[in-house]
């Protein structure tokens, strides 16, 4: 992704790319399990930031993540 990236909004070459989790809707947000992950790629030039769905992480991550939360 790195090598290739050009925003669309101002044409900047460098990225920062993160991970996030999230929460979703209900009993996954009322007891803050983060069964939810995405990819964010911003420009270092301008901010602009699109996320991109990783999918659901395994019930073991979010075991953890209650836990220690």
């Amino acid at each position: 992704m790195k090598k290739n990236y050009t925003c669309s909004k101002c044409g900047g070459k460098h990225p920062d790319i993160d991970e996030l989790r999230m929460t979703g809707a209900g009993f996954t947000r009322y007891f803050n399990i983060q069964n939810r992950k995405f990819t964010a790629v911003s420009c270092r030039k301008c901010g602009y930031t699109e996320l991109y769905k990783k999918g659901a992480s395994s019930g073991l991550s979010s075991v953890l993540d209650f836990v220690t939360n």
